[in-house]
């Protein structure tokens, strides 16, 4: 037999019980983010970002979910990455952006996504703006968000650079990535769109050397693109292409209101330019050159 309770005893009970259900008092705006943010994932597409992923993980600690795929990193990113608890699936191969960021959008389990780099950082402005966005959970199914991006330690804030609006945050439901290799676009189903005020902060390129990698990749995928789908290109294309992109980055964007690195950044732009329609030349003249060989006087006729 249960021996009877006592007033005192019943009292320390109940408030007992209510304290368990209290709010902090020392971290309320920490419960009350763990409250707001169970419906947010955050996906990235990574290989060999070691130097980036974990301060790129900790902007974003706010969030229920990371998700990230590796493409067969070689580095530490995705012990980094499983190590501050994010979700890692690793691929054998590389289908290109646009695919494989569907890949990691498959993964996600929430019904908003934020699609990142790991050369990216939200800032607690950012978060902020992410936060209500996910707790109201409004009409608007996407947001652009502006990105500021840092060349060789300096902030670029013209150059066709800034202001540079990205579509980063939107409904799983109503969205996914085109199927291109390089430049993929966010798809998305008719409906409402906004923009957030804060910026991401975009540490994309510290040295020229990581600028001129990624130009080469880019260049390669872009005229791949372009050749798989017909499209050819002559050297005087690529020229023109290059004068065009420098008097639009440097003069009409501003370019030169960034001093001397502005001027850097408007020419590795014009570089870019003549870059990709060069190589989609030379992938032209290398098919001409092979249909030629394949289709000549065989020997000894």
């Amino acid at each position: 037999m249960i021996p009877p309770l006592d007033a005192r005893c019943v009292g320390r009970v109940c408030r007992a019980f209510r304290s368990s259900f209290a709010r902090p008092q020392t971290h309320g705006l920490t419960y009350i983010a763990a409250l707001t943010l169970s419906r947010l994932s955050i996906i990235l597409i990574t290989k060999n970002e070691a130097s980036n992923i974990e301060a790129c993980l900790r902007s974003v600690a706010f969030a229920d979910e990371i998700v990230v795929v590796d493409s067969g990193s070689t580095d530490e990113t995705v012990e980094i990455a499983r190590r501050l608890g994010a979700r890692v699936e690793v691929t054998p191969d590389w289908p290109g952006f646009g695919p494989q960021k569907n890949r990691a959008l498959a993964l996600a389990s929430h019904p908003w996504v934020l699609s990142l780099d790991a050369d990216e950082r939200v800032t607690p402005e950012l978060q902020v703006e992410i936060e209500a966005v996910v707790r109201q959970d409004g009409a608007t199914q996407a947001w652009e968000i502006p990105r500021l991006t840092q060349f060789c330690g300096q902030w670029i804030h013209h150059c066709g650079w800034t202001p540079d609006y990205v579509m980063r945050l939107f409904r799983r439901e109503s969205a996914q990535f085109s199927q291109d290799l390089v430049h993929e676009r966010l798809l998305l189903a008719p409906g409402q769109t906004g923009r957030l005020r804060s910026r991401l902060l975009h540490y994309s390129f510290p040295t020229p050397t990581h600028y001129l990698r990624k130009l080469e990749q880019y260049s390669q995928a872009w005229a791949l693109q372009r050749y798989q789908a017909g499209q050819r290109a002559g050297v005087f294309r690529a020229t023109a292409a290059a004068v065009v992109a420098f008097v639009r980055s440097y003069f009409f964007r501003l370019g030169f209101l960034d001093g001397a690195m502005g001027f850097a950044v408007c020419a590795l732009q014009a570089q870019g330019a003549f870059g990709k329609y060069f190589v989609l030349y030379c992938m032209g003249r290398i098919s001409a050159t092979k249909n030629s060989l394949d289709t000549g006087p065989k020997d000894g006729r």
